[in-house]
């Protein structure tokens, strides 16, 4: 006859064996093979280069950035080449940066992509405040990039300046994505040759119950997605948002589905399934899938990925859509550094990736991810060496 002692114990067993059959399987870590790709230095001063964003261009992957020289020094760069697997041939493009004081010293930070051609956001800080000096450039038709000087302070910068954020093409030419200070702000142009400032737009900017800001965009089939979010009047917490426009001038505000937790989108991607953007959810990264128009009501609730931790500024820096391979892949940085992280083209099922170097976090340090195929490019910089990585996603 058992004891009421041991009676316990073996129910205790049953139990916690019963727990541990329940518990699921650890997600797997996808390990990519990475390859180490050498960016060569542009003319000028002997730096460290500064790698800060990717695309892929017509036939051509065009990387962004700068070189940075032990002084402090620096300067703007691109470089590119036509190998489709981004790992050999690369090359610095051509840069007129038109005699412009900020132009000569920005770091290119945003690229966007039209008919094979180029163009890019850079800035370098300076003046009283140290507010970042913002200049636009686009690619002329023998390829060299070109600056547009600044002729109208107030433009991007001025007593209202906030960010500019992200560059990209569609319908009717260019926009860029930022906020001033009203609030969610955008700037077109036909050809990327000069912008007009759209700020204080109805819906788009502040109103009384709401302040609002952008972060990334995209192009719809029949216009424009802004993504972001917004804090209502009396609270703490941000909600996400996106904002959808046939023409760039009116704006259809879209809140997507959130909960009482601090939630913003800071990136989008378009999908062969529709949508996807990418941000925060309270203590972890999220995304939310939409149809390809980002229609009201179509929008999932957020599926959440990773943990931002604590003590940190918690982003979703870049994504890559891998259309032959059917995933995202997505740089994060949170309180434990920067990170890769892969899902299907909805945004579901997220795996971390393996890096081929660990960087922490930090003002200084920057990864971003680019891709296209079963391409993926990484940027790294860990405050001290910057560096190009270069690999096909893993085959199942």
């Amino acid at each position: 006859m058992r004891t009421p002692a041991r009676f316990a114990l073996a129910l205790l067993l049953l139990v916690l064996a019963a727990c541990d059959q329940a518990q699921p399987a650890p997600t797997p870590v996808v390990n990519p093979q990475w390859k180490s790709v050498e960016l060569p230095l542009p003319p000028g001063p002997a730096g460290r280069v500064l790698a800060r964003d990717v695309t892929r261009c017509g036939d051509r992957w065009y990387v962004g950035g700068g070189v940075g020289t032990p002084a402090g020094d620096t300067r703007p760069a691109l470089w590119s080449t036509t190998d489709p697997a981004g790992a050999t041939g690369w090359a610095p493009v051509p840069l007129d940066t038109a005699s412009d004081y900020y132009a000569i010293r920005s770091v290119l930070y945003a690229l966007g992509c039209q008919d094979g051609r180029v163009a890019a956001i850079g800035a370098k800080s300076g003046g009283a405040h140290g507010n970042p000096r913002v200049r636009t450039f686009y690619s002329r038709a023998d390829g060299t990039l070109v600056a547009v000087p600044s002729r109208d302070f107030e433009l991007y910068g001025g007593g209202r300046q906030v960010s500019v954020n992200r560059i990209a093409a569609g319908p009717g030419g260019w926009l860029i994505a930022g906020n001033r200070a009203g609030g969610a702000t955008v700037w077109t142009s036909p050809d990327a040759t000069a912008f007009t400032i759209h700020e204080d737009l109805p819906t788009l900017a502040n109103s009384p119950d709401l302040s609002t800001f952008a972060s990334d965009l995209a192009r719809l089939p029949a216009g424009w997605l802004v993504v972001g979010g917004g804090r209502l009047a009396g609270r703490i917490d941000r909600d996400p948002y996106v904002w959808t426009s046939a023409d760039a001038n009116v704006w259809n505000r879209v809140p997507l589905p959130g909960t009482p937790d601090d939630e913003t989108a800071q990136r989008v991607a378009r999908t062969a399934d529709g949508l996807v953007a990418l941000g925060v959810a309270g203590t972890a990264f999220a995304a939310w899938h939409g149809d390809a128009a980002g229609a009201t009501g179509a929008w999932s609730g957020a599926t959440r990925f990773g943990a931002t931790g604590t003590g940190a500024v918690a982003a979703v820096d870049g994504v890559a859509v891998l259309e032959t391979a059917s995933r995202l892949v997505v740089s994060t940085v949170g309180a434990d550094g920067h990170r890769l992280w892969t899902a299907d083209l909805a945004g579901k099922g997220w795996q971390s990736m393996t890096t081929p170097v660990q960087v922490g976090p930090g003002g200084n340090t920057a990864v971003t991810v680019g891709g296209a195929g079963d391409t993926m490019l990484l940027l790294t910089d860990d405050g001290t060496a910057g560096g190009l990585w270069a690999s096909q996603f893993p085959r199942a």
